[in-house]
């Protein structure tokens, strides 16, 4: 969760009913979200996005007896960020997703700001009854009525938990557990795991310039365990909604820790962004390994996304050692632009889930990511594109409605001069979009100085987007997922990342290859419209 400026204390308690003597005994709201159109313009189609007003950060992510749950921060009352709620929906298959009713909302101790959720199964917390597991929820309350009364800082960890497989949440009576001790500025964002070689649970936390490691035996009792990150990695603004778990790597047969840190700002193109080291974790501390942490001291930091719209990137806990993946999800937008973007009934969305994985290169370990396969499920048919010698501009032949909804891929040949080659993506406007690879810098890029009327931000288009290619075989594959009003780009199979949203005034419905500088080999490729996930709108002129 980022910070904003506090308000005045008589708005807060009217605000978060701050002023109130008892807290309630369930935080459960009992407001249900307003039905959606999805058929405004730049909605995506087959991304999660709220059904009405604000969202940003990923919550509670779970999966617990064959759902996946996704919460969310999110205002119910309009699209601007404001007093934080928690959303809530559910799917069966990471595509499909079934809105419910909102989680948690502000009361007496503050709003509910960003955290996790686990499934108690050994009910190590108590909190079980008749053999059911409780969900535990771990979030940062945040109060602003506190800061508006002259305390330094207004949040501590509180615990909620639900015996109804998350419909319905009651607040622990012993809450906070664990206060802020008092010198923490930014103290939020809990990421909770089983860390079954030290036999506890592990809170992973955002304490400002660096995470903090805490150890409870049962959810409730916590205890500093020792902090990572003060001078190491990119420190241009808070360290935001951390994330620790291990991953197998298949190259060596090690297995090696990730955490992942988000930031605001200090991202490679500007704003907010996500970066990770690989280490190792005992259980009370995570040191980096010696040639990653140089890695990262040589370049500034390591980052899993290098477009602007990837945020607060969290995995879900609980999915089954049967499926194995390490799933995780970002919110698709920048700080930097977020509250102005140009959507109406609705802001923020999230990119599609990503299975990461890492790897073991001669660059040292990298994270890759790419569409979990559920994603294929979406698919139509899928049109294949023959190859051909691109210099200059080359038309796909590919129908309208399918340039802003689909998967495409394609392979290129590396070029030996100094080449710039790619995609455009355009409509009847002139706006356009440019994706591809600059091969004089040796980095993919994004140009959405184009692609609309960025009045709305000055910050939004004001350069071309890049990331450096790190793959070293010749040949170049590009991912591209277009949805309405975003582009994720999956390059040399998930090495390199960029998430970009844009929002033309009209839907691309017209996509060209080009090639500048010098020619490329395109080696062909397909692209398959992808289906939307919600119900089709109602019919504005019903018989």
């Amino acid at each position: 969760m980022i910070r904003t400026p506090s308000l005045p204390g008589a708005l807060a308690c009217l605000l978060l009913g701050a002023c109130t003597a008892t807290p309630p005994a369930r935080t459960t709201p009992d407001a249900t979200p307003p039905a959606p159109t999805y058929a405004e313009n730049h909605r995506p189609q087959f991304h999660f996005s709220p059904p009405a007003h604000w969202m940003n950060d990923p919550n509670g992510l779970v999966y617990f007896d064959g759902e996946y749950h996704l919460f969310y921060q999110h205002n119910p009352r309009t699209s601007l960020w404001g007093p934080m709620h928690w959303g809530h929906a559910v799917s069966r298959d990471l595509v499909h997703w079934q809105n419910l009713p909102l989680a948690f909302a502000p009361d007496t101790d503050g709003e509910a700001w960003s955290g996790s959720i686990v499934v108690d199964e050994r009910n190590s917390s108590g909190l079980g009854t008749d053999g059911i597991p409780p969900m535990v929820a771990l979030y940062t309350a945040h109060n602003r009525a506190f800061k508006a009364a002259g305390q330094t800082q207004p949040e501590r960890q509180n615990l909620a938990y639900s015996l109804d497989r998350g419909r319905t949440w009651r607040k622990y009576a012993g809450n906070p557990v664990l206060p802020n001790p008092g010198d923490q500025k930014n103290f939020r964002d809990p990421k909770v795991a089983w860390h079954a070689a030290s036999h506890q649970w592990v809170m992973t936390l955002a304490e400002g310039d660096h995470t903090a490691f805490y150890g409870s035996p049962n959810l409730k009792d916590w205890h500093y365990l020792s902090q990572f990150g003060s001078g190491l990695g990119a420190h241009g603004g808070v360290w935001e909604c951390p994330d620790l778990f291990p991953l197998a790597v298949p190259e060596t047969g090690e297995t090696k820790w990730v955490l992942l840190q988000s930031l605001n700002a200090g991202a490679p193109n500007g704003g907010s962004g996500a970066q990770y080291f690989v280490g190792d974790f005992d259980g009370t501390r995570f040191t980096p390994d010696p040639r990653f942490a140089g890695d990262v001291r040589k370049q500034g930091a390591i980052w899993l996304d290098w477009g602007r719209d990837n945020y607060a990137v969290i995995s879900w806990a609980g999915i089954p050692a049967t499926d194995g993946r390490r799933i995780a999800i970002g919110w698709m937008s920048n700080w930097a632009y977020a509250r102005t973007v140009p959507t109406e009934q609705w802001r923020g969305a999230m990119t599609v889930p990503r299975t990461l994985t890492l790897h073991r290169l001669a660059a040292g370990y990298r994270l890759f990511a790419a569409p979990v396969q559920e994603i294929a499920t979406l698919h139509g048919t899928p049109q294949t594109l023959p190859a051909h010698s691109v210099n200059g501009a080359l038309a796909l032949d590919v129908p309208p409605d399918t340039v802003s909804q689909a998967d495409m891929t394609l392979h290129f040949d590396r070029p030996i001069g100094p080449s710039r080659f790619g995609l455009v993506f355009s409509n009847a406007r002139g706006e356009e979009l440019r994706v591809g690879y600059d091969a004089a810098t040796n980095r993919y890029f994004s140009d959405r100085r184009k692609a609309a009327s960025t009045a709305f931000s000055n910050s939004f288009a004001s350069q071309i987007d890049t990331a450096p290619r790190t793959a070293t075989r010749p040949a170049i594959t590009m991912r591209l997922l277009m949805d309405a009003a975003s582009m994720e780009l999956f390059a040399d199979d998930g090495q390199t990342v960029m998430t970009e949203t844009v929002f033309p005034s009209e839907k691309f419905d017209r996509v060209s290859l080009f090639s500048e500088g010098g020619g490329v080999g395109f080696k062909g490729g397909t692209i398959a419209p992808m289906h939307g996930i919600w119900p089709a709108p109602p019919s504005r002129n019903p018989r």
